[in-house]
C-alpha cells in the first residue's frame, strides 16, 4: 500500500485536535506539556498501552514536563489511516 497524498493527509488532520503534519507530509506530530516530570510519565504510559492495544507505535520525545508524539507508518513509507486513528484515541485520553 502506497503513503497517503497530501491532500489526503490535510483531509484527515482536519478531524484530530492540534496535530501538525510534516512539511514533507510523511508524519503527523503533536506537543503536549504538563505540570512536572511525573505527569508527563504518566501520560507516556498511558499512550504506550494504547499503542500496544493498536499494535501502532508512535516515537515519543519526552523532556520534564513536554512530550512530542510523532506518528508514521513505516511499513508504507509515510502516513497511513492508522496514524489518525491512533492520532485521535490520543486526543481522548488526554482530555
Amino acid at each position: 500500500m502506497p503513503p497517503m497524498t497530501l491532500p489526503r493527509a490535510e483531509e484527515y488532520l482536519a478531524e484530530v485536535d492540534h496535530w501538525t503534519l510534516a512539511p514533507n507530509g510523511r508524519l503527523i506530530s503533536k506537543t503536549l506539556r504538563f505540570k512536572d516530570f511525573a505527569s508527563t510519565m504518566a501520560f507516556v504510559n498511558k499512550v504506550a498501552a494504547l499503542a500496544e492495544g493498536e499494535n501502532h507505535h508512535p516515537d515519543l520525545h519526552i523532556s520534564y514536563a513536554k512530550l512530542t508524539i510523532e506518528l508514521t507508518t513505516y511499513a508504507v513509507g509515510g502516513l497511513s489511516e492508522n496514524d489518525f486513528i491512533l492520532a485521535s484515541k490520543v486526543d481522548r485520553i488526554s482530555q
